[in-house]
């Protein structure tokens, strides 16, 4: 962003402008996002030259029958770095990605300095591109920068977890005892949700590593449970806990743990869960069965204390 500020645009940006560009961009680069970028860097880690590009979609035609094109949209190298064909390696790694993901047609605006780069490329100019820019409404209100990542930092933050409750085939909640936790020491299989998982998925994931069962269900929404930021952990959290059936003896018996995090696993009745537990977790406990009992979902609120 500060090479494009610097190097490419006729008025470089303030620092509010490249934050918030920044913040932006960093949004379209995820996983799903249209950004796709490549950065050459120097030994000592400096990036020195960059391409950036975005995905967009046509309607479909024999030269692109994937409907999809992609605009080169900034290639940007530090002065000391230039002539060294680090912008032809960061536009040709560009290139392949987009081509990769099925892109065949590949847009840009080339100055006359680095058309010779393009043309080396395989670009061809096209002199029937054009361009308008339309003027704000001086008599409306005049809009302001977008938003910057400062407003990010002033909303709550929240991680997500996801669990599944299991009990034998009388009913007793099977619970598994945490390693890393003597103040909340017993548990449902269950913990933080990964990037790009639902909570279901988070449920029946980590449940089969915890257990090394594969749930049968019915996999019902039971409860959430909000958690407000406390303890030794900066956030507050949602949580989802899931119906995950009745296991028989057998299957309790073929529970195999993961020894990093949890070091014992028991079937109790819901009395002798109560002299184990603090007693917002055996709350937190008995909201779930009821929400079991009754098909009615449960809305908790838990929070770090003991009590």
């Amino acid at each position: 962003m500060r090479m494009r500020s610097e190097f490419i645009l006729t008025e470089p940006l303030d620092e509010a402008w490249t934050a918030a560009g920044s913040a932006g961009l960093a949004r379209r680069l995820e996983p799903g996002g249209d950004a796709r970028a490549v950065v050459v860097v120097a030994p000592d880690g400096r990036p020195v030259s960059c391409a950036l590009g975005f995905v967009h979609r046509l309607l479909p035609a024999p030269a692109y029958p994937r409907g999809l094109a992609g605009r080169v949209h900034v290639v940007a190298t530090l002065p000391a770095f230039r002539r060294r064909g680090h912008a032809r390696r960061a536009v040709s790694g560009l290139l392949d990605q987009l081509a990769s993901e099925g892109v065949t047609r590949f847009e840009l605006n080339a100055s006359q300095e680095a058309a010779p780069l393009y043309e080396g490329l395989g670009f061809a100019s096209a002199p029937s591109m054009m361009r308008m820019t339309r003027p704000i409404d001086r008599d409306g209100p005049l809009p302001g920068p977008p938003p910057t990542p400062h407003y990010a930092e002033t909303v709550p933050k929240f991680t997500g977890y996801a669990c599944v409750v299991l009990t034998d085939q009388g009913g007793r909640p099977v619970q598994l005892r945490a390693t890393y936790s003597s103040s909340h020491p017993w548990q449902f299989p269950g913990g933080t949700m990964d990037h790009g998982e639902q909570p279901l998925q988070t449920a029946l994931r980590e449940c089969y590593e915890e257990t090394g069962l594969a749930v049968k269900g019915p996999l019902r929404l039971l409860a959430s449970v909000f958690t407000p930021p406390g303890g030794s952990w900066p956030y507050g959290t949602a949580g989802w806990i899931f119906d995950g059936g009745c296991l028989t003896a057998e299957e309790i018996r073929l529970i195999t743990l993961d020894a990093t995090e949890h070091d014992d696993v028991r079937v109790l009745s819901m009395e002798g869960w109560k002299g184990l537990m603090p007693g917002q977790d055996f709350a937190r406990l008995e909201a779930v069965m009821a929400a079991r009992a009754t098909g009615i979902a449960q809305q908790i609120t838990w929070g770090w204390g003991d009590a």
